[in-house]
């Protein structure tokens, strides 16, 4: 008999590990609204079926942790209940051997921590406080509630213009969002199950470039009631275009020359085109929107003004303030913000970067957009420097590939220390400092100093992006509260103790996606129609067809194709190539229809007007 053996995987275990794959992609596409204490139920026992049964806690403890959760989903518990579970999980947390007995453990003590209200619903009143509203998971996670696959449906008709119609009656700049939306209507697409979720956003750019022209649905008769706008930004003008569809007068009172807000001042051409984005706004503002650009409300015109000549106002103002960096050195020569250069730009105002070595500090989209800017400005090397890993930039993960294909170097684990001035006062270097990751905290290392020295990165222009906010200061002499550098205003767009004033956006949340900023300009519209005495009605008369069963069979997903990185570097023209008709045909009926197949049909998936 032999002393060693080949291990190799039999029939069963590679099934099991096809069974941890399935596993990981439901998870991926479970929608948010789910009962919790139920989930913490599954993965409960998930975790006890992979004990080894060496240590007591883990192999006895996690079973009557799964018994107390159990009598809570049954209705056989008692408050005190709650206590007991938390001294098992407590007990477990500090007894077992290993991590799958105190993880666990510590997954029910989170539990406890952070839905505790639902414990107690389930133990008083047999009933969870969760609910699924929308159980379509791409309309749930769409900030603005668009009918996802609705559209993707008339996409695999060839319905292209009554796509965009569909989309418009939620969001009313598709061709935007098709080019730079975050898709969060993507990350728990039940498609996830069978393979890979849905290319919504690709999708939704085909209809747009295939649709002609699409005309803003009919206005209702006027009410001759005014509204100011106030920011030209996606959030004024999503809720500019509602409230004119609703018979109301509308004015947008914008600061800057054109507008678009972080749209055209913000996000680079090579993202979204001008052509693209001057297209969508002559579409809104031919609904009959009054534009003032060139106007700084709290300036030339404060909010009371516009409060004695409108019936309601609704501030949209965006972020568009840089934080400052709070390095030594910061007031030398070639040190500038990412918002002012990304501003130049909007204007046609290109930098001087040529030959120059360009280092940004920031780890999010619009470090990123500026250092791929600095690429086309025919900078000699551009070096971007984070403080935490790369893994952990809040930039798209996309957008952070595009870089590094496009040559940007990346700093990781770096935090600015000093910058080096020459005796001309310009900047000659940027002093950094080593880090190393530590404890986890909100999900993601913190970074603290490595036992290094300081390491020095010879640049001719800084440019930080870490972070925006809003000019506050005049509006809070005008009663309008502001709290931690951004308007307080409540989740459906009012002021307190301001009737009449909404706001929404950037300037409410702070930076934010497009998408979010639609989505706050549609609340505000729809709340401006009630506070001015009205309930019209958002809708569309586009139908759509019955969904097919033949959408069941593996297939990949289409991603998107970009420009040879050779070509697109010396340009601000688009990068990204859109879908085919193949491609798209083959993409929109791969599509699952949860909107008509599942729970979607009991509860209501579409939202046909509001």
């Amino acid at each position: 008999m032999s002393r060693l053996s080949i291990i190799t995987r039999d029939k069963a275990q590679a099934t099991v590990e096809t069974l941890y794959k399935d596993l990981e992609r439901r998870i991926i596409a479970s929608p948010p609204g789910l009962c919790p204490i139920d989930l913490a139920s599954s993965f409960l026992k998930m975790c006890h079926a992979q004990t080894c049964g060496k240590c007591v806690p883990c192999r006895i403890g996690l079973g009557q942790l799964e018994k107390l959760l159990e009598d809570v989903l049954n209705g056989e518990a008692e408050l005190e209940s709650i206590k007991l579970i938390e001294k098992t999980a407590r007990s477990i947390y500090y007894s077992a051997d290993c991590a799958i007995g105190y993880e666990a453990a510590n997954m029910v003590l989170k539990g406890i921590n952070g839905f505790r209200d639902d414990f107690e619903e389930h133990i008083l009143r047999n009933r969870c406080t969760f609910g699924l509203y929308q159980p379509v998971p791409c309309v749930s996670l769409c900030p603005a509630g668009v009918d996802v696959p609705g559209y993707i449906a008339l996409i695999a008709e060839g319905r292209y213009a009554d796509a965009v119609r569909l989309i418009k009656k939620d969001n009313p700049m598709p061709a935007t969002c098709a080019l730079v939306c975050e898709h969060p209507c993507e990350t728990r697409c039940r498609r996830n199950m069978i393979d890979d979720s849905i290319n919504i956003r690709g999708l939704k750019r085909f209809a747009v470039e295939n649709a002609g022209e699409v005309l803003a649905e009919e206005k209702a008769p006027t009410t001759g009631k005014k509204v100011a706008i106030v920011g030209g930004g996606p959030s004024g003008l999503s809720a500019a275009y509602y409230l004119t569809i609703m018979g109301h007068d509308v004015e947008i009172f914008e600061q800057r020359q054109k507008l678009g807000g972080m749209l055209r001042y913000g996000i680079p051409s090579y993202r979204l085109p001008r052509d693209v984005l001057d297209r969508e706004i002559e579409t809104i503002l031919a609904t009959g929107i009054k534009v003032h650009t060139g106007v700084t409300v709290g300036e030339e015109l404060s909010i009371i003004d516009l409060k004695r000549r409108f019936d309601a106002v609704y501030i949209a103002i965006g972020a568009h303030i840089d934080k400052k960096i709070g390095l030594e050195g910061q007031e030398a020569e070639g040190v500038v913000s990412a918002v002012e250069v990304l501003r130049q730009i909007g204007d046609d105002e290109y930098p001087d970067l040529a030959d120059k070595s360009v280092v940004v500090i920031g780890g999010g989209n619009v470090a990123i957009d500026v250092a791929r800017s600095a690429v086309r400005l025919r900078a000699r090397k551009v070096t971007i420097v984070y403080r935490r890993r790369k893994v952990d930039m809040p930039a798209l993960k996309e957008e952070i590939e595009g870089a590094i294909a496009e040559g940007c170097e990346i700093y990781d684990l770096y935090t600015p220390g000093k910058i080096e001035i020459d005796d001309k006062g310009h900047i000659e270097a940027l002093w950094v400092q080593p880090q190393i990751v530590s404890t986890i905290k909100s999900d993601r290392p913190i970074p603290v100093k490595a036992k290094k020295d300081p390491e020095r990165i010879e640049c001719d222009s800084l440019i930080f992006a870490i972070g925006q906010g809003i000019e506050s200061k005049p509006l809070e002499r005008e009663g309008i509260p502001v709290t931690e550098g951004v308007i307080d205003a409540l989740n459906w767009g009012g002021i307190k103790n301001v009737p009449g004033v909404y706001a929404g956006g950037d300037c409410v949340s702070g930076p934010a996606t497009v998408i979010h900023a639609i989505a706050a300009g549609k609340v505000a519209a729809a709340n401006i129609d009630n506070y001015l005495g009205y309930y019209h009605i958002i809708e569309t008369d586009v139908k759509i067809s019955e969904a097919r069963l033949a959408d069941r069979i593996p297939c990949g997903r289409v991603n998107m194709r970009e420009r040879d990185v050779t070509d697109r570097i010396q340009d601000f023209d688009l990068v990204e190539c859109g879908m085919t008709l193949e491609e798209a045909q083959q993409e929109s009926r791969r599509c699952l229809r949860c909107d008509h197949f599942g729970f979607g049909v009991f509860k209501g998936g579409r939202i046909e007007q509001w």
